[in-house]
Formats: structure tokens, sequence, C-alpha cells
């Protein structure tokens, strides 16, 4: 089957920052009845993203009722250019596409299935078990994401939670993350996740995910993916008692006390790199992307992307490693997407492109699903590009210098916050506490700012608001604030 684009206009929308440009491909407001004589092929495709992933110049796109397309020419900007091929069909609510040498890997409930074309029509004509062994139910949350491929070379697969009275999370590996064994076999390894429903690999290979605020959960978690460890959801312990588990759990941290006191009673119990703290950073993380593009895409090159479902947006964030443990800063980044933001994937020109789906749950955007390719347009946004932690303090790392006029001690405004570990459906902002801010010192170069904070405090969240920070060219700061969870503090 092909499908070609029929519109005649490419949209185009302002977005923040002014920075980066949209180009709409694919959207839904009210579907058209196909009798409508202004209806096309193209219209009737609910292109709800579940995953990306590039086959050459093509993007093949895996959508939520079970389908895989191809999209040829969809870094054209005309519309009419861009023709979609149905290449894959009766899959189970696939949610992640990879490459694997001419195959493609599709995660959908039931298993990893290796898609193949061997007679290069272009549609799939062998589907192959590649891996499964978890349990699979007629439950509505019980999802099944990947693969990704981390720097070793392995293929991870993370499974969600069931949710709801015919959730049964005591079987089947529910709430982990494992391998993909040469065998075809899963291989458990990290547990208690809720809805991982995000991973991807920083720069050197290390990989991350994303949860979502729930029960155990208390807001937003992007967590340092890896063999051996509890990220703090209870429903998952249940399969420690399989016969195939990797470890046991000498201590289960207990519940309703300070997530540092938690971290601390159990030997496998870790925090989260960052937390993205509720509807200031978003409210319902996805995906995961590292920024790889040698400035193609701006001045963020090694930071991650993380798309949000239910404010329907993207945020940044920077990681360091302190005492060989990663840490590191949130940031806002794109906003206004027409839908929930589920899926990330850069084009080899260096834009990227966001697939969207609001099906079982609301977001800020008003359309049933959506893809659109964003584009720097090499005008660099004055922003924080960093923000690191130091002994006695923190630095500021900016994408432009920064006009010393505008810097004073009335600029940096911080506080701090923590969690409290507990099973019930998110948590508040919990011991919160002012911090004087002193020592500013402002680089020879104008781009970063140290200063001293006193009483810092691992295990909290440290938040930042700034006021009225200008770059030398008069440009006001993009997205004023900043969250940094400080797990460690350096030197100590």
């Amino acid at each position: 089957m092909v499908v070609a684009m029929t519109s005649s206009v490419l949209a185009k929308e302002a977005l923040i920052p002014e920075s980066y440009e949209r180009f709409e491909i694919l959207s839904a407001g009210v579907e058209k009845d196909s009798r409508d004589p202004s209806w096309t092929p193209a219209e009737g495709i609910p292109m709800e993203v579940g995953g990306m992933e590039w086959m050459g110049d093509r993007l093949a796109v895996c959508i939520r009722k079970g389908e895989v397309w191809m999209l040829e020419n969809p870094l054209s900007e005309d519309r009419k250019e861009i023709k979609f091929h149905l290449f894959a069909s009766g899959l189970h609510e696939p949610l992640g596409l990879l490459k694997d040498g001419d195959d493609l890997l599709v995660a959908q409930r039931s298993e990893v299935t290796r898609l193949q074309d061997n007679n290069r029509d272009g549609r799939a004509d062998a589907y192959l078990t590649e891996c499964d062994g978890w349990n699979v139910s007629g439950n509505y949350h019980a999802y099944a994401y990947g693969p990704v491929r981390d720097g070793n070379g392995d293929l991870w697969v993370s499974l969600n939670l069931g949710m709801g009275k015919l959730a049964n999370n005591k079987i089947g590996w529910r709430g982990w993350a494992g391998t993909i064994g040469k065998d075809g076999s899963f291989q458990p390894k990290s547990l208690g996740m809720r809805s991982p429903s995000g991973m991807g690999a920083n720069l050197r290979g290390d990989l991350f995910f994303s949860d979502q605020q729930g029960t155990w959960i208390p807001a937003t978690p992007i967590y340092h993916l890896r063999p051996g460890v509890f990220y703090g959801n209870q429903e998952s312990l249940a399969s420690l008692d399989l016969p195939g588990a990797p470890f046991a759990m000498k201590v289960i941290p207990k519940a309703n006390q300070a997530y540092g006191k938690a971290l601390a009673s159990s030997e496998r119990f870790v925090p989260p790199a960052v937390w993205l703290p509720y509807n200031k950073m978003g409210r319902s993380a996805t995906d995961v992307q590292v920024i790889d593009q040698q400035g193609k895409f701006g001045p963020f090159d090694g930071q991650l992307l993380v798309g949000e479902f239910t404010n329907s947006a993207v945020n940044r964030v920077f990681l360091e490693q302190v005492d060989g443990e990663y840490q590191g800063a949130c940031f806002p980044f794109l906003n206004n997407f027409p839908a929930a933001v589920l899926r990330l994937q850069f084009a080899p020109d260096g834009s990227l492109f966001v697939g969207m789906s609001n099906r079982g749950w609301s977001s800020l955007g008003n359309r049933s699903y959506g893809l659109q390719r964003i584009r720097f347009n090499k005008r660099t946004p004055f922003a924080i590009g960093e923000m690191r932690a130091k002994p006695d303090g923190f630095e500021l790392v900016f994408t432009e210098p920064l006009n010393p006029e505008s810097l004073s001690l009335a600029t940096l405004e911080l506080s701090s916050f923590t969690y409290q570990y507990s099973p019930r459906y998110g948590g508040d902002e919990v011991d919160t506490t002012s911090h004087s801010v002193s020592n500013i010192r402002l680089s020879p170069d104008s781009k970063s700012v140290r200063f001293q904070v006193d009483g810092l405090r691992a295990h909290h969240v440290f938040e930042l608001r700034t006021h009225g920070l200008k770059s030398n060219s008069g440009q006001r700061l993009k997205h004023p604030n900043a969250w940094y969870t400080l797990n460690r503090i350096p030197g100590k």
C-alpha cells in the first residue's frame, strides 16, 4: 500500500525557544468520515506513534494499533512528497523499534519480534520471535518497551506493572528490566519500576530510563539502568521468588520515611539520577534520547531529551558523575505540542522527530496523535546549559556570555526539598528549606557563574530560580528555573 500526503501547506509554528522550528508531518483533530469527498487515505492513518527507527533514508514508525509504516522522503518540507508504506501489521500494541542489520526488532505485549523482508518487496514476510518469557495478560497497563542497545551491545527490554483490579504483578517479571539472551530468553536484571516507558543511552553507552509518578513513585524520576539494583516500587518484589531471579534483597526498605533514609536502609535501593518535580517539569515522562548531533541541534550535545506525556512537551537533562554515580539537573526545553509526546528520534540531518499519542490518558494537547520534526535554526538560545555540583555550592554554565550588570545576589534564589518513600500514588515535596547564596563569581569569559550555598543536603532536589539574567546581546534567559538532584556532595 502506498499513501501520498495531500496537504498543500507545510505547517510551521513558533516554538519556545525561537531557536527551534516545527514542521508538522501528520496530525489528527476530529477524524473525517471516509465518505467525505475531501477525505484521503493518509488522513485515515491513526499515527499513534509507539516507536521510530531509521532504515537508511526511510523512517520506520510503529503505531499502537499494531502496524509498522515506512515513511519515504520524511525530511521533505513538502508534505506531498512524503509517502507512507505499510510494512507490517497484526502486532499487539508495539512500543519500540530497533534496527538490527537489515531487520527490525519490535517490542509488542507478548514478545520482541524480528521483522524481515526477505523478498525485498517492502513488506515484512517473516515475523520471528526474538525474545519472550514474561507474564502476559489482558491488563491494559501491562506494556513492554524496547529493545534498546547499550554500549556493550546488549539489548534491553523493560516491563510495565499492571494496574487496577485485574492486574497480577506477582508473576512474570512485571516491573523489571532485562536483556535478551543468546537463546532468546528474557534475562531479568533489575526491578522496582512502575512504568518504564522510555530507555536511551548516553554518549558513553550507559542506559537511562524514565519512570512515572504513581504508587511508590512520588514524582517523575530518570534512573541509570544497570543490573543488580532496586528502583523502589515494591509491587515488583514477588518475582524475586521465581527460579530465574538474579539476586536476593537482604533488606526491603520500610515505607513512610524520608527518601534518603529509605535509600540508606537497603543495599540495592538506588536513587534517581534526576527527579523531574511534579507539574513544574511535567507529570509523565516517556522517551529518552541523547543529543549527539555535533551542534546541528544546538549547544546541548551529550545531554538527554526526555519526552513528557501529560504536559505535551520535551524536557532536557544534564548529567554528571560524582563518586561514580550519576546526578544532575533538569530544564524545560520545548512545549506546546498538539498531543502527548511519546517517542523521540533524531534524523540524519540533525533534526528531531517527535511522535505523539493521547490514547488512554489525557494531555494538554488537543489532538489524538501527531508526528512532527523539530529543526534548529542556528540561532543559539540564551539558556542555562549546565548546572554542576561543587563541594560548597553550584556552577551554572550558560550558552552565551552573561551580562555582568544583570548578575547579583538578588538574581539567584535557591531552596531544596525531598520526598517521602511511600506506597501512596505520588507524593508532595517535603522538608522544604530556603538556602542563602553567597560569593558569586563570574568566569573571565562570562559564560559560567559559581556561587556558594549554605547547608547543602544530599538526597535533596535543589530548585534554582533566577531573576532578570540577560546575555551580552540582550537576550533574556530562556527557562529561568532549574532543578538539581543532589545525591552526593562532591568531595564529601
